[in-house]
């Protein structure tokens, strides 16, 4: 029974400037020589994957923390947030002057202009600030939305939408997804696809995204550079990105 491994992006396949190391490359390139099914697995939009995907030759994707999952670039299961109480969290982020991103299939939006926040947020991750459109979710699939706020929001917003998940992965924001949406759930939609069962599956990553995907895979990889949250929930604890993390961490697991 072949095998399938996936990958999260920010902080496992790439360090904090963004940079692939050539181990990654090489050794993700010997396990599709091994006949390895490979994937990424990240709380990013499809389109801001192609540099990375190209150099690495991949075309399958658990895209928005596992909102839209693509298997050999065909669309295969989408999970877009409710209209309704979007506009809901809409208001109350507005009120307390926390700015969102949209996240649509092909483009982001956010709905204020100029935010400090969201301006370090998108530097992060080399992106710049999105267009402004406050309505762009009217009328549209948004699959992720991007919620501007420090950490001591987080119980308030969560205890205010229980049908939404939170999942902070910067110091100034939340990813926020159907509370029914992971990367663990987008990875059972595509193995489902595959014929392939749970325990074939391997899975790296560092945040607090990661967290059910690796405990839910047949073996969860924490980097050395991750959150202590997520080694705690891992069954192995690679090297950092930096240190050919991903290198050994396939070669630890027998894979390559």
């Amino acid at each position: 029974m072949s095998k399938i491994v996936f990958f999260d992006v920010d902080g496992t396949l790439v360090n904090d400037a963004k940079e692939l190391p050539d181990s990654a490359i090489v050794a993700i390139r010997k396990l599709k020589e091994k006949g390895i099914y490979v994937a990424i697995a990240t709380g990013r939009a499809p389109f801001m994957l192609h540099e990375i995907a190209s150099k690495l030759e991949i075309t399958s994707f658990i895209s928005y923390n596992g909102q839209y999952v693509i298997f050999e670039g065909e669309k295969i299961y989408e999970n877009p947030l409710p209209q309704e109480s979007l506009e809901r969290l809409i208001t109350i982020a507005t009120e307390n002057e926390h700015p969102i991103i949209f996240s649509a299939q092909d483009e982001l939006r956010a709905n204020l202009p100029d935010h400090p926040g969201v301006s370090e947020g998108m530097a992060s991750i080399k992106h710049e600030y999105p267009k402004v459109d406050a309505e762009f979710y009217k009328g549209r699939k948004i699959y992720q939305c991007l919620l501007f706020c420090g950490e001591e929001a987080d119980s308030f917003y969560r205890q205010e939408f229980p049908q939404y998940s939170f999942m902070r992965w910067h110091d100034v924001s939340v990813d926020v997804c159907p509370a029914n949406g992971s990367k663990a759930n987008g990875i059972r939609k595509l193995i489902q696809k595959l014929g392939f069962k749970m325990e074939d599956t391997y899975a790296f990553g560092d945040g607090l995204n990661d967290i059910e995907m690796l405990q839910e895979a047949g073996v969860g990889i924490a980097m050395g550079n991750g959150r202590d949250e997520v080694k705690r929930v891992s069954n192995h604890i690679t090297t950092s990105v930096d240190d050919d993390g991903i290198l050994k961490g396939l070669q630890h697991v027998g894979l390559l």
